[in-house]
């Protein structure tokens, strides 16, 4: 399919924005805690070499450990917020649902 095509409504595009470096090396350390696995996966994913991936993985690479003990030392509990959803049915003129019954 083109990058453009017309609808009924006008000519309609789709942008296409490639993926960053940072973006892929962000996917790969969810994927796995390995670091030689995370530099496979973000090269595989941008088509770099795997040296110029090690580098930016390096660079950006935080001590994860070492941050969650902190987190978690200081407090004993976590609060979380509570969302509820709540789902309201369609309101139907209930004068129109009697008639068709009552019809019948």
């Amino acid at each position: 399919m083109s990058s453009v095509w017309n609808t009924k409504f006008g000519p309609r595009r789709v942008r296409y924005d490639p993926p960053t470096l940072k973006e892929a090396i962000i996917a790969a350390q969810g994927l796995t805690d390995q670091l030689n696995e995370q530099i496979e996966i973000a090269a595989s994913l941008m088509d770099l070499p795997e040296a110029e991936v090690r580098t930016e993985i390096l660079k950006s690479a935080a001590p994860r450990k070492s941050a969650q003990i902190v987190l978690s030392a200081g407090r004993e509990r976590t609060v979380g917020r509570t969302v509820i959803v709540e789902r309201k049915p369609a309101r139907r003129p209930l004068g129109a649902a009697r008639n068709s019954l009552s019809h019948s």
